[in-house]
């Protein structure tokens, strides 16, 4: 049972994912700083004079205020954390497989049916002279 659970683990997709959650997580609240006093503030100067940028209020109330400039910088977050985690694992991993399997040699082929069935005919002749 613990071979099994060790097989699972260290198969290529499980630890290629493992690390990409882990550093995504890890890489996010630089992402999120970045987002938060670089392109929010250029975000809200498209706002106008609008304290919340690029929101709109519907009501009286704060609850009711719908944050454009949220759903970009969520958006811009995803694409950063996505790039780095692509450009930094998913990559080059892809490329240490393709490398590995251009040094694998190709095993022996499988017969085809016509080899196999020469094979059965000739038995069968030799059996038939004994």
């Amino acid at each position: 049972m613990i071979k099994g659970f060790k097989d699972f683990l260290m198969r290529g997709n499980v630890v290629d994912l493992a690390v990409a959650v882990v550093i995504g997580a890890a890489f996010t609240s630089i992402v999120t700083a970045l987002t938060s006093h670089l392109i929010n503030p250029i975000i809200a100067m498209f706002g106008g004079s609008n304290v919340n940028g690029l929101a709109v209020k519907l009501g009286k109330s704060d609850k009711t205020i719908i944050d454009f400039g949220a759903i970009i910088t969520a958006a811009i977050n995803f694409l950063i954390v996505a790039a780095v985690v692509y450009f930094i694992f998913v990559l080059p991993m892809n490329k240490l497989k393709a490398r590995r399997k251009r040094g694998e040699e190709a095993g022996p082929s499988e017969p085809t049916d016509v080899e196999l069935l020469k094979e059965i005919r000739d038995l069968l002749a030799s059996q038939r002279q004994l």
